[in-house]
């Protein structure tokens, strides 16, 4: 009697088990399933949106899953205020419509998406419940900081480009707006905000005004006061966004990735922390002979002292700073002398012959004919070298990474 009792347990544990496992989906808990038919909406009524895209293919797209669910549950429990925070998933092989959107061609791969726009860097932090939920509360976090004092403005740091908005209130749309555009650029910009009687005296009542403060230590830009819509989304955003993100920029370790995943080679002006003459005489040379060629190369400067690896690969140190170097992502070339930049067009004449092959021609096989000619009538000679391999696209994703390309299996 007790060993039939025994087996009818069994059988109703089984029973159980089994019936869980049909009626649970993976799919029905954690993160929200983005399809072609919600995710528009999803991105447009939320601040942030962080996107597992996934192929079932996929075993690493398997070990993510579930880690990633149980972060979504998480964050759904510590911000559960709607429009605030959603983590999805999307399924590459059921949605290939909204992959191709998104340009996905590894898995997994993570998004970020705020305000209905994709931020320039995937998520390639570790991929750990804590990891993933630490992300989310500091992408949550204000991304303003709030000025009591306009004598505090004076203390900013001036090698910072920086956003600064002078409000009545918070309660107001023009706030809510500007809130907004610093969510999406806080990574490209400092913002700062001063209400009542810290900005009284800025604007006139119920003005308020947003103003773009240049990085006046690294550059001659001008500041400039925003004279558009402050309730039109697109268009302060679009603003900003120019104000923001300079054609020059300094290229980080946190950024490099980023970069080289824009694909274009890079000029690099590699400098001392403290020469700011070096950069603002840079940055001036490329907005006033070179702005035509920012569709194909990315003008940057770099802490020479950071960077020393390069100029290694260079045959230089971080004595011979400041110098002017081209990444090709295959080899790098080095500027002759860096005081020739200020002699017209020798700079653009340098990148011209990245263009025409002229650079990598000339360090395998010599100069070219009627170069030798002048060289030897000088009495110099030009021996063919081998250019010194790419540093920075070392920096760019790993290949040995937690993704699986679909060609790769």
């Amino acid at each position: 009697m007790w060993f039939s009792s025994d087996i009818s347990s069994m059988k109703l544990v089984f029973f159980s088990f089994f019936m869980f496992q049909v009626l649970y989906s993976p799919v029905d808990s954690g993160a929200v399933s983005l399809t072609q038919g919600n995710i528009d909406m999803t991105l447009a009524s939320n601040e942030l949106v962080f996107i597992n895209f996934y192929a079932e293919w996929c075993r690493f797209s398997s070990l993510l899953a579930p880690i990633f669910d149980e972060a979504a549950d998480k964050v759904a429990a510590e911000f559960p205020e709607a429009g605030k925070v959603v983590m999805g998933k999307v399924d590459c092989d059921a949605e290939s419509s909204v992959a191709s959107r998104f340009h996905i061609s590894k898995y997994p791969t993570l998004k970020v998406i705020r305000n209905g726009q994709p931020t320039k860097r995937e998520y390639r932090g570790q991929r750990s419940t804590e990891a993933f939920v630490q992300f989310v509360r500091k992408q949550l976090e204000d991304p303003i900081k709030e000025f009591f004092q306009l004598k505090e403005l004076t203390e900013l740091d001036d090698k910072k480009r920086m956003i600064i908005g002078y409000f009545d209130r918070k309660d107001v749309p023009e706030y809510q707006m500007f809130r907004r555009v610093a969510t999406n650029l806080k990574d490209d910009c400092q913002f700062h905000v001063g209400f009542g009687e810290a900005s009284q005296a800025m604007h006139p009542p119920g003005q308020p005004i947003i103003v773009f403060r240049s990085d006046k230590a690294l550059s001659n830009d001008e500041d400039e006061t925003y004279t558009g819509s402050m309730k039109t989304f697109d268009e302060l955003n679009i603003w900003a966004q120019e104000k923001c993100v300079p054609l020059v920029r300094e290229i980080t370790f946190e950024n490099a990735e980023e970069l080289t995943e824009e694909g274009l080679p890079f000029l690099i002006l590699f400098h001392k922390p403290d020469d700011t003459e070096s950069v603002k005489a840079y940055k001036d040379i490329v907005l006033g002979s070179l702005i035509e060629e920012k569709q194909s190369i990315n003008f940057l400067t770099a802490d020479g002292l950071k960077f020393a690896h390069p100029l290694h690969h260079l045959g230089k140190s971080t004595s011979d700073l400041p110098l002017i170097a081209i990444d090709s992502f295959r080899h790098m070339y080095l500027f002759p002398n860096f005081q020739d930049i200020f002699v017209p067009g020798k700079l653009k004449s340098f990148l011209q012959d990245l263009y025409s092959g002229k650079l990598h021609r000339e360090f395998h096989y010599g100069p070219d004919q009627s170069e030798q000619e002048d060289n030897q009538i000088s009495g110099q000679v030009k021996v063919p070298t081998m250019p010194p391999e790419s540093t920075f696209k070392k920096l760019a994703p790993s290949k040995n990474r937690y993704t699986l390309l679909r060609d790769e299996l």
